[in-house]
């Protein structure tokens, strides 16, 4: 299965905190929530300072794709988050305080549930032939793609991309010279592996 997506068209919803804004790109297994999830994907608008909320057992993954950036604030850890294209990896066990650097920040969210999937998240510029992966994400953070695999073929635009549930081998090759490629890997823990 391959599902494309447009991050302009995904509804937007509202922090309980009123500190911003959640598109989800997807959450997977179908159905999963916020509890049970095993691997989701997303992009937040940050307008205010304010506290992350706690995920226990999730292992987080947070990049700056637009904005001044964030700080991020706990006991004995403090990172800043303010250099676009440079993936952060956290806990998501303890909740965090969120700084802001400046006005309102766009940034691209991964989670993955602890012992059962891991993620990891890279910037592309060049074209590429990635090795496969079980489950992941493209996302096309600037400029123009091509994306192929096998018989399938895609074309995306700055805020498109696609993810799939199957294994896949991509060729990626930029259309422009200032583009760049989001490439979430997913690998399962066999004990765990889903079925796909």
């Amino acid at each position: 299965m391959i599902q494309t997506f447009d991050t302009t068209a995904l509804p937007a919803t509202a922090w309980k905190n009123g500190g911003g804004t959640t598109r989800e790109i997807v959450c997977q297994p179908p159905g999963a929530d916020l509890d049970n999830f095993d691997w989701r994907v997303s992009i937040a608008n940050i307008t205010q300072p304010g506290p992350f909320s706690a995920f226990p057992g999730v292992d987080r993954i947070i990049m700056l794709l637009d904005g001044s950036g964030v700080r991020l604030c706990a006991k004995g850890l403090e990172h800043r988050v303010d250099t676009p294209g440079h993936p952060f990896t956290f806990a998501g066990d303890v909740a965090l305080d969120c700084e802001l650097l400046g006005g309102a920040s766009t940034d691209f969210n991964v989670m993955t549930r602890r012992g059962t999937v891991q993620a990891q998240v890279e910037v592309i510029a060049e074209t590429r032939h990635l090795a496969p992966a079980q489950q992941g994400l493209l996302f096309v953070q600037q400029g123009d793609w091509q994306l192929q695999a096998g018989a399938h073929e895609f074309h995306c635009a700055s805020g498109q991309g696609l993810w799939w549930i199957n294994r896949h081998v991509w060729q990626c090759a930029p259309l422009r010279h200032d583009s760049r490629l989001v490439y979430v890997s997913l690998q399962f823990n066999h004990k765990n592996s889903q079925k796909t």
